[in-house]
């Protein structure tokens, strides 16, 4: 029984989906002005693994995470760039899919990009209006969040606390807004922007409106699962809410999921500190499969810490699990004891995906096979288990000459001829061979 915390209720709940095996699961996808920062890959990563272990435990996912390719930093960026917008966010979704790619994420049911729902979100808006949550203001439209049940319940807030915390502050459009935390849904064109023709003129959506738009017109009025960052939660996610469920009249996802954030040696990730870090420049440095490890070790929901010394443990951890995936097969198996190892995981991800505790159990489950317990059944339950957090081992296959000395090595040990069985060893160890000898036979690693 699986069950999730939902930031909507602040309680792990259990998943019950709105198809029986079937999981509808939307994620907020990158604004495509620039290769993504390290965290927005933590959270790439954890939906991921959260994504597979749904699939480990036999549920079918249509996941879907959208490309922002309509915003003022596209817009700012292509213009300083010498290029068209689409051009300008087609460079960066293709950076984005290779990084990731790189990381060992599954390509998502559908990447929705918003040029693509034009026509979707005008009509998405009109409703709006036409049911009195929206109103036409100077060429711009605006959602009445006053009109809206429980506004920002996601943020655990009501309106009038948003006022009070705002401190008298306003932004530019606040003269022509009926209330201060009104929100745009269409915002009217200004010179040299890209723009769309609309009932209420030129211009382009508000970011908001996107994401609602694309996961109704995909999945659905209601929709199982809705994740992103915990910086989305609110205004992002929370005005997500508002317009679905006040076009709808639905629920508009049963499950709120928000992943913690990262931090660069115990500081905050800007520019500023000189901290900031795109996965495109850590996997020129790192291979992806460690930093993909090292950003599952954590739970979804606690911020992880990113350091050299976490990296390096990271590679070396994931060295261990490949040279235990490697071992050739032993005589005997514990069967029993394999499926409680088993059982132990299921039960640690069950509980809201953790991961950390998961692959505590993984290790165990390493240091059990080493102990002697392996066969191909376990080895296929051990690749499977791998693969929720991305790691996927290609098989060693030793040349023949290796394959050669290890036989003489073992020869020369039945022939009492220490001297040359020594010797092989060494010349094995300086091409990155390790043996071990057990009472199974000759054990090896490679470095």
């Amino acid at each position: 029984m699986i069950k999730i915390y939902d930031t909507l209720t602040r309680s792990l709940r259990e998943f019950v989906p709105l198809t029986e095996k079937t999981v509808k699961m939307y994620v907020c996808g990158p604004t495509v002005y620039n290769y993504i920062h390290i965290g927005n890959a933590r959270s790439v990563v954890s939906f991921d693994t959260i994504r597979r272990y749904f699939e480990y435990r036999g549920y079918t996912v249509h996941y879907i995470s959208n490309f922002t390719d309509v915003d003022d930093k596209i817009i700012k960026g292509a213009r300083e760039a010498g290029m068209d917008t689409k051009a300008f966010s087609d460079k960066f979704i293709a950076a984005f899919l290779a990084d990731v790619q790189q990381l060992g994420v599954k390509p998502a049911t559908q990447n929705p990009r918003v040029i693509d729902y034009m026509d979707e979100i005008i009509d998405f808006i009109q409703v709006l209006i036409d049911k009195g949550f929206a109103y036409e203001a100077a060429g711009d439209v605006y959602f009445r969040v006053a009109k809206s049940e429980n506004y920002a319940k996601l943020a655990n807030k009501t309106l009038a606390d948003l006022e009070a915390g705002a401190s008298g502050r306003v932004d530019q459009e606040a003269d022509i807004k009926e209330h201060p935390f009104d929100f745009a849904l269409w915002k009217a064109a200004k010179p040299r922007e890209v723009f769309w023709d609309s009932p209420w003129g030129a211009g382009r959506p508000g970011w908001h409106i996107e994401c609602s738009v694309m996961a109704t017109e995909i999945l659905g009025d209601t929709i199982d699962i809705h994740g992103g960052g915990a910086d989305l939660e609110f205004p992002h996610h929370t005005n997500e809410i508002a317009q679905s469920e006040a076009k709808t009249g639905q629920t508009f996802a049963n499950y709120w999921m928000h992943n913690a954030m990262l931090n660069i040696n115990d500081e905050k990730m800007s520019k500023s500190l000189g901290n900031f870090l795109t996965a495109h420049e850590m996997l020129e440095q790192v291979d992806g499969q460690v930093l993909r490890f090292f950003l599952a070790t954590q739970h979804y929901r606690r911020p992880l810490n990113y350091t050299e010394k976490a990296i390096h443990d990271a590679e070396t951890n994931l060295k261990y699990l490949k040279n235990t995936y490697t071992q050739p097969f032993t005589d005997q198996v514990e069967e029993g004891r394999w499926q409680q190892l088993v059982a132990d995981f299921v039960q640690a991800m069950d509980d809201d995906f953790n991961t950390a505790n998961g692959i505590t159990v993984v290790f165990d489950m390493a240091k059990w096979i080493n102990s002697g317990n392996y066969d191909a059944d376990i080895k296929a339950d051990f690749a499977q288990i791998l693969s929720v957090f991305g790691i996927v081992f290609q098989e060693e296959v030793l040349d023949g000459e290796i394959e050669a000395l290890i036989a003489e090595r073992q020869q020369a040990r039945a022939n009492r001829d220490f001297a040359t069985a020594d010797r092989i060893r060494d010349e094995l160890a300086a091409q990155g061979i390790k043996l071990l000898d057990t009472k199974d036979g000759v054990r090896w690693t490679r470095d």
